[in-house]
């Protein structure tokens, strides 16, 4: 079978090469087929492949394999799973194969449908965000590689403008080497002496200083760590993912009428996992200072200017703004999914690339990723993805988004408690009345003249409802009937009225008195109901239409 990508680039997979029988090869090259609508890059077919084999391999070794899907069995299907559950990697080799298994027909119903059906657990987020010293090392590490890059780039510009537009005497150290200069531009090299059975070594050497890349096509062109290191600060700054800088075209100026301290620049974004429609969006940044986000765009355009400029020389419609210069383009891993170099220019970032910088720095790992996420977490935001994503993979499995939000938590559960306090029962539950106390409609009051709702005129100022919820009050049996009956009351009270109105006017009495009986007893509070009077049913009635007032 064979993948076109989104760049025309073609790449076989020979299902002939499975260790399964013939008929199962078909089967799941037909399915390969039939998933691979969805694919526009090498790497996704890539990462099904790998899978389709992992999964050939595991059904080769079973005792009698069978022929083709309509022969798996249920428990074949469950080891495999547990064979890759507790694994990120191997949930998404799970995830790829249930994809390409759903597409057998053979496989839309019964006993192997439902196994494929089951829930497989999302991979957790296997890096987490930098502390406020860790990202402050990484990122002064990509400013002082760039910033060495663009000072030495700007200066060598310069020079060249200068040669190129007659300013410099002819002749002299400047000017020699100003010709150098030109060359390098047009050409991509510095002029090279060509021996005999050698390798062809730098004509001018002396005059540049030396042959190392800063000293030759360095002083024009970045190198690949540098245009790493340019990268990790747009992603910190930004959040892009390190896939975008394949493709970013060059940004444009946007017009700004009578403006003439800064510049907004429109930067298209590609983000293919989105979904079709959705693949591209536009960002608008301005440079109106030093500390503008919109300086380091000015900084990256202004490093990549001769790059971009011979790309476009060499393959005329090239216009990628992440260009740099490799020391041996013949021998670089060619990526079908990224541009394809153009002569020694090569855009994006290769997959080896973030290790190789970070190992140069002493840094482990790539750190994009943890980089991407630090920035999105100090956001707050959603970027570049969806609100659900940002909650569910970037803010809240990260060690420091939970740390930092301890003092939330805790203050969203005291509030929680207080609230729960509130619904219940306040008083205390007695076996006989107590001669000095207070009688009111719902308990006995204890001592109104320290109410917490206290009248403006002195005593409590309450309406009886709240009685239960104030610790002054003391509830004994000859309570039970009366409240019992209420209880009953508020109940059908509820299936007349709406949600808004139920829940603002009776909702918390309800909960109190259900709260007041779980301390009563059921058994007790349903006996009470016998005991009812004509006096509790009338208090009752007053109580729900609200006009038994203190």
């Amino acid at each position: 079978m064979t993948v076109i990508n989104k760049a025309g680039y073609k790449k076989e997979y020979d299902f002939a090469e499975l260790p399964v029988a013939e008929p199962m090869q078909r089967s799941l090259a037909a399915a390969f087929t039939a998933q691979s609508r969805h694919w526009n890059a090498h790497s996704s077919a890539g990462a099904y492949w790998d899978a389709t084999q992992h999964f050939a391999r595991f059904v080769s070794q079973e005792e009698r394999p069978p022929e083709d899907l309509d022969g798996l069995t249920g428990a074949l299907l469950k080891r495999w799973r547990s064979r890759h559950i507790d694994t990120n990697t191997g949930r998404a080799t799970l995830i790829r194969m249930r994809l390409l298994l759903q597409q057998d027909p053979s496989l839309f119903a019964g006993v192997l449908a439902d196994e494929l059906a089951r829930r497989i657990p999302k991979p957790e987020p296997s890096a987490q965000s930098y502390e406020e010293a860790e990202r402050k090392q990484v990122v002064l590490a990509a400013q002082r590689q760039f910033r060495s890059a663009w000072l030495r780039i700007h200066e060598n510009t310069r020079l060249l403008e200068s040669w190129q537009t007659g300013r410099l005497v002819q002749g002299s150290r400047e000017w020699r080497i100003g010709q150098v200069l030109d060359h390098l531009a047009r050409t991509g090299d510095v002029p090279r002496t060509h021996l005999r059975d050698r390798k062809p070594e730098v004509t001018n050497r002396k005059l540049l200083g030396g042959a190392a890349a800063e000293r030759t096509w360095g002083r024009l062109f970045l190198t690949r760590m540098e245009l790493t290191a340019l990268a990790m600060l747009l992603t910190d700054r930004f959040a892009w993912n390190l896939s975008v800088y394949d493709h970013m075209p060059t940004p444009t100026a946007m017009p700004s009428a009578g403006e003439t301290t800064s510049v907004t620049y429109q930067v298209q974004v590609e983000k293919r996992r989105a979904g079709c429609g959705r693949w591209f969006s536009t960002e608008n940044i301005t440079d109106s200072g030093a500390d503008s986000l919109g300086r380091l765009i000015t900084q990256a355009l202004e490093v990549t200017a001769h790059g971009r400029a011979l790309a476009a020389r060499l393959a005329p419609g090239t216009d990628l703004l992440m260009v740099a210069r490799t020391h041996q383009p013949l021998r670089s891993r060619q990526n079908t999914d990224r541009p394809r170099p153009v002569d020694s220019l090569v855009f994006g970032i290769d997959d080896n690339d973030p290790y190789r910088w970070a190992h140069s720095h002493g840094l482990g790992g790539s750190p994009f990723r943890r980089s991407r996420r630090t920035t999105v977490t100090h956001e707050g935001r959603p970027l570049q993805h969806t609100q659900g994503t940002h909650e569910s993979v970037y803010v809240l499995p990260d060690p420091q988004v939970q740390h930092a939000s301890r003092e939330v938590f805790e203050a969203g559960a005291r509030e929680v408690l207080e609230q729960a306090r509130a619904l219940v029962f306040e008083g205390k539950v007695t076996d006989t009345p107590d001669p000095d106390h207070q009688e009111t409609a719902t308990a006995d009051c204890e001592d109104e003249t320290t109410s917490p709702w206290p009248a403006p005129e002195g005593g409590c100022g309450a309406a009886f409802m709240l009685c239960l919820a104030c610790r002054n009050a003391h509830v004994h049996p000859g309570h039970h009937p009366r409240l019992a009956h209420l209880h009953e009351q508020l109940l059908s009270l509820r299936s007349v009225l709406d949600d808004r109105a139920w829940s603002e006017g009776w909702n918390d009495h309800l909960l109190r008195l259900e709260n007041l009986r779980d301390k009563v007893g059921l058994a007790a509070w349903k006996a009470a109901l016998a005991r009812i009077t004509d006096n509790d049913r009338a208090v009752v009635q007053l109580l729900v239409k609200g006009e038994l007032t203190p």
